[in-house]
């Protein structure tokens, strides 16, 4: 469906601009319904809002003319929530209006206000800002809203999210009451519906999406891997995909500058944005994603926000959202006007539930795999220089002659394996990394017989392949200790191993049998480097896994609460002196009992020695059958 007219000199934008067919949200906007009316509008994120909005308001701002007059007091006010959306609304702005002869100002914190000022001060027709800095223009009376004819909010909820709400009532309540107001969301909570309720009169809603639906141009895949290879496996999935564009999602700051550091330490060209990076920064690292300088974004999902990237096919959840909506928000980056996406989710075995939850919140399908393996990127490798564009370009002259004089000189295998070698250097090494297992299977009833059987064997298999720790030793050397997971968290020696030994300091040589149960796992650690291991995982315990003392069962003492040295079935000593607790409370005595101390409790006859005495069991024998032969009257 081709563009509707909305004026001449946009038209011309668009066609010059390359837009052929609108988007949803842009063909709704235009329709007769909707013309010179306010507007409540959901759009999912990259819809293709700000041409919509921008032809939206070109009836107020334009009517049938198709150039503005001299530039004034300001006649429309766009409002973001971030300096990247705002400055990427004006240059979006730019070309759409640019040969309607619009001058578009720019007003976002951490940029220079002289400059600011004066394009306020010569005269400007649509004026694009955050609400901090655009409220400190109002209060400074360097901005005149006098003659504002329109006013959108762009990103609502995220500007509601981030506690702009004051300013935003403060920028309306200063705007002309006849004016336009038209929000845009990409979801309509209560705080927005009432929002609009305040601001806006006899609003159209315009709904292009339900509440929270996901993409339909992402793919969703979610990898199983250990805990403790989560880097490894952001490396392998970047390495596999070779996405020109890739954004990476942590939780914390310091979890992006240490993933950065990491991937720039492998050779990949990557950027981080946080919250703790200066504008000029910030708008550096956004300029080589850009250009094409770097690949890989890794930032928080605040700094994110408002951020919008040309040829982001690849989104990475580092660590797992909180919720749905922000799963949705951050695969939200990728998949973008019509183009395809990947969004790939790092699922350790502790998340997997969580990781669950999240999916059938935000009902999206997701397919499950394991981790790209080193072979597949090399075979992904082969396929893209089979297929590289560099064999279909036209040679020219002098490339023909170089390849003539490399023939000359080299054999054609020479020269080959030199073009296999240069492509190779290029590219930073796949990381090998294991499966941590398949995926999950209902669980069958087995009789008792069968599942003794199965763990026997299961035991017998695990203790010879638990050889993997190190050399035998007799159980004597050995103390055994408790883990948190077990074959319900797909537990397996191979990434285990791992994990004991950087949560205990210890190395694979001093780790013994390990044994895997349904919810737990036991190991042993040689003896002489228990108390010391002990003391490592008090200190180094995560949240998703828990070590500690354990029994490795009978006739197998371990320690107790008391740590390494104590036994749990330790006893008093002897000659302990008795204790006793509070009058009437616990026991009276730790000591030995006599007979005597107890005259209800009869002992052998005294003229039978201890051969006689069988034990107490003779003495509830001959009571039963002495009450059996009573004649009761």
């Amino acid at each position: 469906m081709p563009f509707p007219k909305s004026n001449p000199s946009l038209d011309r934008a668009l066609a010059d601009k390359g837009y052929n067919d609108p988007t949803p949200v842009q063909a709704a906007v235009l329709q007769p319904e909707a013309v010179d009316r306010d507007l409540l509008v959901s759009a999912q994120t990259g819809s293709g809002k700000t041409v919509a909005y921008g032809l939206a308001m070109a009836s107020t701002l334009l009517g049938d003319a198709e150039r503005f007059e001299a530039p004034r007091e300001p006649l429309a006010l766009i409002i973001a929530p971030t300096r990247e959306l705002a400055l990427q609304v004006n240059r979006e702005l730019i070309w759409l209006y640019g040969p309607a002869g619009a001058r578009v100002a720019s007003c976002v914190g951490g940029m220079d206000v002289r400059r600011e000022q004066r394009a306020l001060a010569d005269g400007c027709h649509i004026v694009v800002g955050t609400p901090g800095r655009l409220r400190d223009h109002l209060e400074r009376g360097r901005l005149d809203t006098s003659k504002m004819r329109v006013v959108v909010l762009d990103e609502a909820d995220e500007m509601l999210d981030l506690g702009f709400r004051e300013d935003l009532e403060f920028i309306l309540d200063a705007t002309p009451e006849e004016r336009r107001t038209l929000l845009f969301s990409a979801t309509l909570p209560k705080n927005i519906v009432a929002l609009a309720r305040r601001y806006q009169h006899d609003a159209h809603r315009i709904d292009t999406l339900v509440e929270n639906e996901p993409h339909g141009d992402i793919e969703y895949r979610a990898l199983r891997i250990a805990p403790n290879e989560v880097e490894h496996a952001v490396v392998n999935v970047l390495r596999f995909y070779e996405s020109r564009g890739a954004m990476v999602f942590c939780h914390t700051r310091e979890a992006v500058r240490h993933l950065h550091a990491s991937l720039i330490e492998r050779g990949f060209s990557a950027v981080a944005i946080s919250g703790e990076l200066t504008q000029n920064e910030r708008s550096n690292a956004l300029q080589s994603l850009r250009d094409g300088r770097a690949r890989v974004c890794v930032a928080t999902d605040v700094a994110a926000r408002g951020i919008d990237l040309p040829d982001l096919g690849l989104v990475i959840h580092f660590d797992l959202p909180n919720d749905h909506e922000t799963l949705l928000h951050r695969s939200g980056r990728t998949g973008r006007a019509g183009r395809k996406g990947t969004c790939v989710m790092l699922v350790p075995y502790t998340r997997r539930r969580k990781a669950e939850r999240l999916i059938d919140m935000a009902r999206v399908d997701v397919t499950w795999a394991g981790a790209p393996s080193a072979d597949e990127i090399r075979l992904k490798d082969r396929e893209r220089l089979m297929q590289d564009p560099i064999f279909a370009e036209e040679a020219t002259d002098e490339d023909m002659s170089m390849a003539r004089a490399l023939l000359a000189e080299r054999s054609a295998e020479e020269i080959a394996n030199a073009l296999v070698k240069f492509h190779r250097a290029r590219l930073p090494a796949p990381e090998e990394i294991v499966d941590a297992g398949t995926d999950r299977e209902p669980r069958q009833r087995k009789d008792k017989r069968e599942r003794g059987e199965e763990r026997t064997r299961g035991f017998k298999e695990r203790d010879r392949g638990s050889s993997e720790g190190g050399f035998e030793r007799s159980s004597e050397d050995m103390v055994w200790f408790r883990m948190s997971v077990g074959r319900r968290n797909n537990a397996d020696p191979r990434w285990l191993l791992p994990i004991i030994c950087r949560l205990g300091h210890v190395t694979k040589k001093e780790i013994g049998s390990i044994k895997i149960f349904d919810r737990e796992t036991k190991f042993e650690i040689v003896k002489s480097q228990a108390s010391k291991f002990a003391s490592a995982v008090r200190k180094t315990n995560d949240e998703d896994i828990s070590i500690e003392p354990a029994d490795a069962g009978p006739g197998k003492p371990g320690y107790g609460k008391a740590g390494p040295g104590k036994p749990r079935d330790a006893k008093p000593p002897r000659d302990a002196k008795p204790w006793s607790g509070p009058k009437g409370n616990g026991p009276k005595s730790h000591g030995p009992r006599e007979r005597d101390a107890h005259p209800a409790r009869k002992g052998p006859p005294a003229d039978k020695g201890p051969k006689d005495f069988k034990g107490p069991k003779d003495f509830k024998k001959s009571k039963d059958k002495k009450r059996s032969t009573d004649k009761r009257p």
